[in-house]
């Protein structure tokens, strides 16, 4: 929590947090919680897949859990398609007509997800949805991604993130207001 030094996200938005899911990557046991409850998620929600595919960067390590554990191939999608080698934009065993659920760490406009789905569907996937970890909920994600027909879940949420914190005090009344205000209008959030 820095609202006196705010992060800055690539759309340009302000943020007074930060969530950073790649840190769990390094705790076993939370790991493992992750794949366990995404693999279910994917299970429940989209049934019978053929393939697994992560959004680069932070949908790659997830992804792979997802994958190895449902024992699914894994490809993954970068924002734009290699400069040297090959110029891939899709790396891995591609293969068409595969159903896909891609997997993300967040989503907060839901941009960057959205491109990856593209460029599967352009690739012959026949994309299910998309599972991620968080999300911040807003209304635009909502309306990107029903826009793109690409329905999407999520384990956790920005409401619910704010209500553990400050029951379990790791944040203070006031943060809870200043994130609350935030949540508001993020776009306009820090330009004062």
């Amino acid at each position: 929590m820095q609202p006196n030094n705010p992060f800055t996200w690539a759309s340009g938005w302000k943020s007074p947090i930060y969530c950073d899911n790649r840190i769990t990557l390094s705790h076993p046991t939370i790991r493992t919680f992750i794949r366990q409850q995404l693999t279910q998620l994917v299970q429940e929600v989209f049934g019978p897949i053929g393939c697994i595919a992560g959004v680069a960067t932070a949908g790659i390590p997830q992804g792979v859990l997802v994958a190895q554990e449902l024992g699914l191939p894994f490809i993954y999608v970068r924002a734009k398609p290699k400069e040297h080698g090959t110029g891939n934009l899709i790396e891995g065993d591609v293969m068409n007509n595969q159903r896909v659920v891609v997997i993300e760490d967040l989503i907060s406009t839901g941009k960057s997800s959205l491109q990856a789905v593209d460029a599967l569907r352009d690739a012959g996937y026949d994309v299910a949805g998309l599972a991620a970890i968080f999300t911040y909920g807003f209304d635009v994600a909502a309306d990107n991604f029903k826009h793109a027909n690409c329905p999407f879940v999520t384990l956790s949420n920005y409401n619910a993130l704010i209500k553990y914190a400050g029951e379990n005090q790791y944040i203070s009344a006031s943060d809870v207001e200043v994130l609350k205000k935030w949540r508001e209008d993020p776009a306009a959030w820090g330009k004062n």
